[in-house]
């Protein structure tokens, strides 16, 4: 009987702890205490109200963050425009109070469909992610996220980095509580969304409303060509007859230019061999120098002198 009564202890036990379990192991909340480290590690001589740009591991090349310290009152009082794609107004209240905070700036790029699966919609900008940390310890790990409210006006984010939007389709905001949880909502403009806490945002479709692509033409039916094709071929052959004849005409020139060319060249060469034929010996006659042909060029011989 106590076995069966600590078993059961252990069952509930295990039930109340297992949400907790694996909302601290959850990818998303991993990767937030992750890029909270890295970004921290950008402050090597920090000054408030100064955006400094981190890091991240080569495993999550893809991925930008920042960080942004500032005072409490300040951020109050002023807000802070331009925090890369975020616009903070005036009048934000940060829980638990703090004297200084840090935001993080996320940008998670082509992995946004990895640590934020969205299924039945389709991303059309990466996920983005502002959280809040308490900016007393620059050096800690594993902080946990401060609660920051806007109380006058919301939070806007205007996305940079948007795919066109298919003709028929109306885009949604997306946003992500820290626990995870997903919130669709209406755009505030083409491109920007709007909340008043921190998370993470992207702009999204239905992906069942995406229009399927069009239709392949219909093949024409055997027997039949179309106007366009039957007027293509007409001209592809009659560009290959008068190509044809174009080319034995310059054919024929071309050998008639060969023929005479060596012909020329034949003739050149025999006027020059007889331009320069046997030389023959000057004599001088009075005043005069005159050629002198020798009386005998080779000496006659009898047939008898080769007979014994």
């Amino acid at each position: 009987m106590e076995f069966i009564i600590r078993f059961m202890l252990l069952i509930w036990l295990i039930g109340v702890l297992l949400p907790y379990l694996c909302k601290a192991q959850s990818p998303a909340r991993s990767l937030d205490a992750l890029l909270q480290d890295y970004a921290f590690r950008s402050f090597h001589h920090p000054h408030t109200g100064i955006i400094y740009d981190g890091t991240v591991p080569n495993n999550l090349t893809g991925i930008k963050i920042a960080a942004l310290r500032l005072r409490n009152g300040s951020l109050k009082k002023r807000g802070f425009a331009n925090y890369k794609e975020f616009t903070i107004p005036t009048g934000i209240v940060v829980r638990p109070y703090v004297q200084r905070l840090v935001l993080v700036y996320q940008n998670l790029g082509n992995w946004s469909s990895f640590y934020y699966p969205l299924p039945g919609y389709t991303y059309l900008a990466p996920v983005l992610g502002l959280l809040a940390y308490d900016a007393a310890n620059l050096s800690a790990t594993h902080l946990p996220e401060l609660d920051i409210v806007a109380s006058k006006s919301p939070i806007l984010i205007e996305f940079t980095d948007v795919s066109p939007v298919p003709n028929g389709v109306v885009a949604k905001c997306v946003w992500f509580n820290i626990n995870g949880t997903a919130k669709i909502g209406e755009l505030e403009a083409p491109a920007t969304c709007s909340t008043n806490s921190q998370g993470h945002f992207s702009v999204v479709i239905n992906s069942s409303a995406i229009p399927p692509p069009p239709a392949p033409a219909p093949a024409p039916a055997p027997g039949t060509t179309p106007v366009h094709k039957s007027h293509s071929k007409v001209w592809k052959i009659v560009g290959g007859v008068v190509g044809g004849f174009l080319g034995l005409i310059l054919l024929a020139l071309l050998v008639v230019w060969i023929h005479r060319y060596l012909q020329e060249k034949r003739t050149a060469k025999m006027i020059h061999q007889s331009e320069t034929g046997i030389p023959l010996q000057m004599v001088q006659v009075g005043n005069f120098r005159m050629p002198q042909v020798p009386l005998m060029r080779t000496q006659p011989q009898l047939e008898d002198e080769y007979i014994f």
